[in-house]
């Protein structure tokens, strides 16, 4: 080998796209068309009880179909959250940012979402959030027509009330 053979690649910069297509079935259909009317809505499991958000058509514990529609509130709880701090190409929103699961009121799935309007090093676990929906005329079928979820103001939820979740 010459002194002359250049050495190994150590990196390369390659675009890469991704495009897909979702099939959201019956259930899921109902959740993002109810989404696009500001409503939440979730299934029952006619065994176990557990409300499903969004729904999935069955109950993942039962495995019996789950067909009791259910409208939650737009209100919950920080059960789990992530401060993202890293930025990324394409980025909408400001750094930091923080991403949650919130377990909405009556339901026994979290749901993921943003948290804004309040400063990302003071969301906390039981913090209660509301949802801040985009214009009625803006939304369409899917959860960006929820802009992100707010601190309500309420009192935190205690520990065991959302523990099961975390």
């Amino acid at each position: 080998m010459s002194d002359d053979t250049p050495g190994p690649v150590e990196i390369i910069d390659t675009p890469i796209k991704l495009v897909y297509r979702f099939m959201p079935g019956r259930a899921a259909s109902r959740f993002l068309r109810g989404i696009e009317q500001g409503k939440i809505l979730g299934q029952r499991c006619p065994s176990c009880r557990k409300v499903y958000v969004p729904p999935r058509g069955a109950c993942a514990a039962c495995g019996v179909a789950t067909d009791e529609e259910v409208q939650l509130g737009d209100k919950g709880t920080v059960t789990t959250f992530c401060v993202v701090n890293v930025p990324f190409y394409g980025q909408k929103i400001e750094i930091p940012y923080v991403s949650a699961t919130i377990l909405l009121d009556g339901a026994d799935i979290g749901l993921m979402h943003l948290i804004q309007e309040v400063a990302a090093t003071d969301v906390h676990m039981g913090m209660r959030v509301e949802a801040v929906w985009c214009d009625p005329a803006d939304r369409k079928p899917t959860l960006e027509s929820i802009l992100h979820f707010r601190p309500t103001g309420e009192p935190d939820a205690p520990f065991d009330s959302y523990r099961e979740y975390v």
